[in-house]
């Protein structure tokens, strides 16, 4: 069987080639309906046959029922030779004829013809000719017979004709039909084949061209594949697999700028530890060494953040992660229970950091990036927020939205930086305090995938900024109304079948 796959890929266990199942769909019912057709065909075949032999059975009957005579209330039959040498001038079939009594009593013919054993029982008129089967010497027959009568005679003396020959007529008559039917079949069907695979061959085309499309890609060629030439049946699965390939570029792009951004990034302290490790190894004053090793390990703790923030980036750019397990939250609960964590961190740095938000704010969120969220807008904050400062974290509802808002009395922003500071591993040009630039990057990110918009201001009230996020809310699907006081009553005076 024909396969759309490559030879130089084995094929799994069990595997079939949508060729051959196609094929076998298409010539199994065709193999079922064959036999079903010959027997068919055989029935009515022996119909056909039969009918003209029949025609001739009637001629006889009638032929010998002109022979016999009422003649004064009795039965009178006067056969010739001849009649009866032309009923038995059959070369191919025997012929048997009698002629009786309804009562069963015997006037010409052959005697061990067969009568009919409901002979009472039939509701015959005179003079029609009928039709019926018997055995009769170890052969079927087919009998025509017909009822003579007058007024005179009753019913159980009218006189019975009947002649009856085998089948072998019949039988090759049918056969021969049969067979000029059955036997073409023999040479169209194969051809049916034929044609059928020749068909599908070229059917398939279009799956063949398309494997052969995407065989001949680069491995790192992402780009869609186009839908020009592709049948309306493909396009659903090529669409599929450009949605696929697109979000395994997205995911590339995603780790490419990440080592890139690592690379860029690592660089600098990396060459500052360096440079501390071999300072220290040449001091021979213990204090100069101390001084060193702090500095070592100052670096190390700002490596260790920038690498945390960097992963941070990545996952949530490449894994999409605010699309999977969503799920309603408390906004104002969530970012308390963050502030709360930063306290302690606050109390070390001399600086006031509160919260306000008492109202719950629903919104359909992943809790986890919004802790991220919440972590590196406070960690900014108070990066940029000089000892004996504050910082307020806020969560306010307006309308349809949710609003989280830090307010910092540190060094402030202009109107041109507010939109810059969003880029990754930007830095306001009068900042003292030591960042990597990605804090920002991160909470854009998180924003986005939560539908929501971030944006930094200058503090209206005075120094400082204000970084503010604004979330869609979620609101509860509404309940189903309960039923009124009347069609409660009509319940139950009337409750459901089965209760």
């Amino acid at each position: 069987m024909k396969s759309l796959k490559t030879n130089s890929v084995p094929s799994s266990e069990g595997e079939r080639s949508l060729f051959g199942e196609i094929l076998d769909w298409m010539l199994a019912p065709l193999l079922f309906v064959w036999p079903l057709s010959i027997a068919v065909t055989h029935y009515f075949a022996s119909n056909v046959a039969s009918y003209p032999y029949d025609q001739a059975l009637r001629e006889h009957v009638m032929a010998v029922a002109r022979q016999v005579k009422i003649v004064g209330g009795k039965p009178v039959v006067n056969l010739p030779g001849s009649a009866r040498a032309f009923l038995r001038a059959d070369e191919t079939d025997n012929v048997y004829f009698h002629v009786v009594t309804r009562d069963g009593k015997f006037l010409v013919g052959d005697r061990e013809l067969p009568l009919a054993e409901d002979l009472d029982d039939q509701q015959a008129e005179p003079g029609e000719i009928y039709f019926r089967e018997a055995d009769f010497k170890g052969q079927d027959l087919r009998i025509a017979y017909t009822y003579l009568s007058d007024a005179r005679l009753s019913r159980d003396k009218w006189i019975l004709v009947e002649v009856g020959e085998t089948l072998e007529k019949r039988t090759q008559l049918s056969n021969k039909i049969v067979a000029s039917v059955i036997l073409p079949q023999f040479v169209i069907i194969p051809l049916a084949v034929i044609l059928v695979w020749f068909g599908l061959s070229r059917g398939l085309r279009p799956l063949t061209r398309l494997r052969q499309t995407i065989e001949a890609r680069e491995p790192a060629d992402l780009s869609p594949i186009g839908t020009r030439r592709v049948p309306e049946e493909l396009e659903p699965l090529v669409e599929a697999f450009n949605a696929m390939l697109d979000r395994m570029k997205r995911n590339v792009d995603a780790q490419q700028r990440f080592v890139a951004d690592a690379a860029h990034q690592m660089r600098t302290p990396l060459t500052g530890l360096k440079t501390q490790a071999q300072f220290a190894m040449r001091e021979t004053d213990p204090e100069a060494l101390r001084h060193a090793l702090r500095q070592i390990a100052t670096g190390v703790d700002r490596a260790g953040r920038l690498i945390n923030q960097l992963l941070t980036l990545a996952r949530t750019e490449a894994a999409e992660a605010a699309q999977q397990n969503r799920e309603p939250l408390d906004l104002a609960q969530l970012l308390r229970e963050v502030v709360e964590d930063w306290v302690m961190r606050a109390l070390e740095r001399d600086i006031d950091l509160g919260f306000e938000g008492e109202a719950p704010a629903l919104v359909q969120a992943n809790a986890f990036l919004l802790r991220e969220l919440a972590k590196n807008l406070i960690d900014n904050a108070l990066r940029y927020t000089p000892p004996g400062g504050h910082v307020t974290c806020r969560v306010l509802v307006h309308g349809d939205f949710a609003v989280f808002e830090v307010e910092d009395s540190g060094i402030g922003i202009s109107e041109e930086q507010a939109e810059l500071v969003f880029e990754r591993f930007y830095r306001v040009d009068d900042a003292t305090s030591e960042g990597s630039g990605l804090g920002l990057a991160i909470v854009r990110e998180i924003a986005h995938q939560h539908d929501a918009t971030a944006s930094l201001h200058p503090n209206p009230r005075g120094a400082g900024a204000v970084a503010r996020v604004v979330f869609p809310l979620w609101r509860p699907p509404a309940p189903p109304p309960e039923p009124s006081d009347d069609f409660a009553e009509l319940y139950r005076q009337s409750p459901p079948i089965g209760t």
